[in-house]
């Protein structure tokens, strides 16, 4: 775990621009919640005429998932992609800002007993997650249900990566890098919990094998979650959380913990998680992080999607 402090060097000018855009998160996070939500769906739909590469990558993965749907149905679920997108975005000021007590009001869970299970038989958690838009509010959200180390992704902006870390250790124990295998497996043999998302592409790499996502039959995928589960008494556990209609707010969602998990299997445990990972997207697909190049790593003479 990295120690973060504020640091002097923050105030060099290229750093300006993103101390003014953490400016405007801290005072847009005084606004109601309803009109924070028209507010992103305002910027989701702005961005969408400056951000026509993020739209193509959108739509693409979009096809390549739901081949039966009509082009007509993907624009319409890629409109609804960047409308949350901008919503995602004000989140995180209301992620980082907001009192406990503001969230806990906004915030329904389902399927606590799962984690309560596993708790009383003194298990490890592997918390399975996923790369949705509401990312940030689910950090806090899990946090405030029950408070666990998160694997992180590092930013290039160091006063970006001192905030999305310093708001994500509002209620977390401890934040450990994506790269710190030896910690992950630390915390699960302490009977710890931690929260794992294996859904992005990293690229070919010896920890990753090619396994099914919707309807593209060779996904590059990290299998660490296979890996983790073989530590002495641990469970999976997949979690996420959903925006709710209108002003309704958000539901944490718990899933049964993952049976006869892990195999010995590393593909068929890879493609297990990915089916999981399937089920909560189907929950609430406009909220998945669709702008990314999901399918970017292609198998040894397949041409690339994008």
């Amino acid at each position: 775990m990295d120690t973060y402090k504020l640091n002097v060097a923050f105030c060099h000018p290229k750093y300006w621009l993103a101390w003014l855009g953490i400016a405007a998160l801290f005072i847009s996070s005084f606004l109601p919640y309803s009109a924070l939500l028209f507010l992103g769906r305002l910027l989701g739909r702005s961005a969408t005429f400056f951000a026509q590469e993020r739209g193509n990558i959108a739509r693409r993965n979009i096809a390549l998932c739901f081949p039966a749907l009509s082009e007509k149905e993907i624009d319409n679920k890629v409109k609804l992609n960047f409308e949350n997108s901008g919503i995602a975005l004000l989140e995180m000021g209301m992620a980082w800002f907001w009192p406990s007590w503001r969230v806990r009001g906004l915030l329904k869970v389902r399927g606590a007993e799962h984690v309560d299970k596993a708790i009383i038989n003194g298990q490890g958690i592997i918390f399975l997650g996923a790369h949705f838009l509401t990312l940030e509010m689910g950090a806090r959200a899990l946090g405030l249900s029950q408070p666990c180390n998160a694997v992180y992704r590092k930013h290039s902006n160091a006063v970006l990566d001192y905030w999305f870390y310093w708001g994500r250790m509002r209620e977390h124990k401890a934040m450990l890098d994506r790269k710190d295998f030896k910690g992950m497996l630390r915390v699960l043999k302490n009977s710890d919990a931690l929260w794992y998302a294996p859904d992005h592409d990293y690229g070919k790499h010896k920890s990753s094998v090619f396994a099914p996502f919707f309807d593209v039959e060779n996904a590059n995928t990290v299998a660490g979650t296979s890996t983790l589960a073989r530590v002495k008494n641990s469970c999976v556990i997949p979690v996420f959380l959903k925006r709710l209609p209108g002003t309704e707010g958000y539901e944490l969602i718990f899933y049964p913990a993952l049976e006869n998990f892990p195999s010995k299997d590393i593909e068929a445990d890879t493609t297990l998680t990915n089916q999981q990972i399937e089920k909560m997207v189907l929950e609430c697909d406009d909220q998945y992080m669709w702008m990314h190049k999901r399918f970017k790593t292609r198998p040894e003479g397949e041409a690339s999607f994008y």
